[in-house]
């Protein structure tokens, strides 16, 4: 009998916590286990990979990669689907301009709250500029031009099926870091770098390259969100789904979520899930969230944790 294939992420959990080597996040001050350089890789032929040793919050995997293939940027689609992962980013930079003295002291159930039923407050202040929808879809060429590099994706694997050169970049140097201009540096953490797509097989198949990975909050979200992408591809292209392939830089667990992490490595993984699409769509704009559905998802409970925001810039140099 083949082992089940979620012991790949379960092993790469384990040796994170036992080997890990000690680091402090510079920009959060908490410390950190990390190795670097791992693969793991799953055949979507066989099952969803929806982890099973604690529960994955579907609606937010959902509902956050439409928001990717929409192209969106502000987090109003997210707040009124009721999905609040991205809530804490526009906030941290919303209480800059407090400290500033620029905009009025809220807490962040009220930032949330306006966001949702004030279009105005929301244009001005959910916006997240540089952020993976907006890369995928609506690139910002230096000549003015916007760039739809899913829809090339797509194009591309139609047209010519052995094609090696399908690439979806969200890594913009002149955005990030101290490459930026003053005050134009990314605030929030461009992690998913790159994906290549490849039709191997008939199949379409997915590799993401993760520059930092959280292990134990984060990469179960991240392999659901990649493999659902796959999926969606093959769906759109007239294809089965075949392997999603996910290679990570640093990956790490915060010391704050070691006793969650052990608790989960107690765990037996259950039989994956499988994805249902319950309406035909061809094409990217004709996607829709209630067109998938996720049917045989049995997990343990979930394993609560501490989002750590770490804001993924050089504050001294971009505030």
């Amino acid at each position: 009998m083949s082992k089940h294939p979620e012991y790949q992420y379960l092993d790469l959990l384990r040796e994170v916590v036992e080997k890990g080597e000690e680091q402090i996040d510079k920009g959060t001050g908490v410390k950190t286990y990390s190795v670097f350089g791992r693969q793991i890789r799953f055949d979507l032929s066989e099952g969803f990979p929806m982890l099973t040793t604690k529960k994955v919050y579907w609606k937010g995997v959902l509902h956050e990669l439409y928001w990717f293939l929409s192209g969106k940027s502000n987090i109003k689609y997210l707040v009124d689907n009721d999905v609040h992962i991205w809530d804490d980013y526009p906030y941290k930079l919303y209480n800059e301009k407090v400290e500033k003295g620029l905009v009025p002291a809220l807490t962040k159930e009220e930032f949330v709250e306006k966001i949702k039923t004030d279009n105005a407050f929301a244009n001005e202040h959910g916006e997240l500029r540089y952020i993976y929808g907006e890369l995928w879809r609506r690139w910002p060429a230096n000549d003015g031009r916007t760039v739809d590099q899913l829809q090339w994706v797509v194009d591309e694997m139609r047209k010519d099926p052995d094609c090696h050169n399908t690439i979806v970049s969200a890594w913009n140097p002149q955005n990030l870091y101290a490459m930026a201009l003053p005050g134009q540096g990314v605030r929030y953490p461009i992690c998913h770098n790159m994906y290549q797509t490849n039709i191997k097989n008939g199949k379409v198949c997915l590799q993401l390259y993760q520059r930092s990975a959280d292990v134990f909050l984060g990469v179960p979200f991240n392999i659901a969100s990649y493999a659902l992408l796959t999926v969606i591809l093959a769906k759109i292209l007239g294809r089965e789904a075949g392997e999603f392939v996910h290679t990570f830089g640093d990956l790490h667990i915060y010391e704050n979520h070691f006793e969650q992490a052990k608790e989960q490595l107690t765990r037996e993984p259950k039989p994956f899930p499988k994805i249902k699409f319950n309406q035909d769509f061809d094409s990217l704009d004709t996607f829709k969230p209630e067109y998938v559905e996720l049917v045989d998802y049995d997990p343990h409970p979930p394993i609560k944790a501490e989002l750590t925001v770490s804001g993924g810039y050089n504050k001294k140099l971009h505030g």
